[in-house]
C-alpha cells in the first residue's frame, strides 16, 4: 500500500497541478489559505486602506483561479504568485491613476544620470513614514521592483525572471527606481508636506 499525502500536505506545485486538472474549489481553497495573507499584506503596500487591499486581494484570487493554468512551473509558485500580485496591483494603480486622470507623475520630471549607482544602505535609512509616502508618488512599475527587491528580498534573478528581463536591466531599473525614490523623498525635506 503507498501512502497517499493529504491535500494540505502536498507542496504548492503539485496541489495546482491538481486545481488545473479538476478545476478543484476546495483544493484551490486550500491554496488560498496558504497565501492569502501574503497576498493582502502585498495589496497593502499599494493601497492606502485596509478595504481596499481586501477588495484587491480578493480580486487576484478570482483571477488567479482562472489564470492559474498559465503557471509552467519555471519558477517556485510562490515566486510566480507573488509577481502575479504585484503585476495585478501595478495595473490596478495605473488604471486608478487614469480615472482619476491625474497630472503626470513626479518621476517623469527627475532628471539625473541612471547610471549613478545608489548604494542599497541609503535605501535602508530612510525614515518609514516619509519612506511611506514617497513609495506613494513613484511610478507603480518602480514601486513593484523596489518592494521585491526590499520587502520580499527577491534576488536580481528572480526579479528578471518575473519581469522577463535580462539582469543587467533589471539592475538599471533598480537604479532608477531607487534614485526616483531618494529624490522624492528628499523634496520632503525642502518644504513639501507629507
Amino acid at each position: 500500500m503507498t501512502f497517499q499525502p493529504t491535500p494540505e500536505a502536498l507542496e504548492d506545485e503539485v496541489l495546482v497541478e491538481k486545481i488545473v486538472k479538476a478545476n478543484d474549489t476546495h483544493l484551490f481553497g486550500l491554496l488560498y489559505d496558504r497565501y492569502a495573507s501574503v497576498v493582502y499584506n502585498k495589496c497593502l503596500s499599494f493601497v492606502t486602506s485596509k478595504e481596499e487591499a481586501q477588495d484587491l486581494a480578493h480580486d487576484i484570487f478570482v483571477k488567479l483561479f482562472v489564470k492559474l493554468n498559465t503557471f509552467k512551473g519555471e519558477s517556485k509558485f510562490s515566486t510566480w504568485l507573488y509577481a502575479f500580485t504585484y503585476n495585478f496591483c501595478v495595473n490596478y494603480i495605473q488604471r486608478d491613476l487614469k480615472e482619476q486622470k491625474k497630472t503626470k507623475s513626479l518621476d517623469e520630471n527627475i532628471e539625473g544620470d541612471v547610471t549613478e549607482e545608489i548604494p542599497d544602505e541609503q535605501i535602508h535609512v530612510l525614515k518609514a513614514e516619509k519612506l511611506s509616502k514617497a513609495l506613494q508618488k513613484i511610478s507603480p512599475e518602480d514601486k513593484a521592483m523596489l518592494l521585491m527587491k526590499y520587502q520580499d528580498d527577491f534576488s536580481i534573478k528572480d526579479i528578471a525572471d518575473v519581469y522577463n528581463l535580462g539582469e543587467s536591466a533589471v539592475k538599471m531599473r533598480l537604479s532608477r527606481a531607487k534614485m526616483n525614490l531618494i529624490k522624492i523623498y528628499n523634496t520632503f525635506d525642502h518644504g513639501e508636506s507629507i
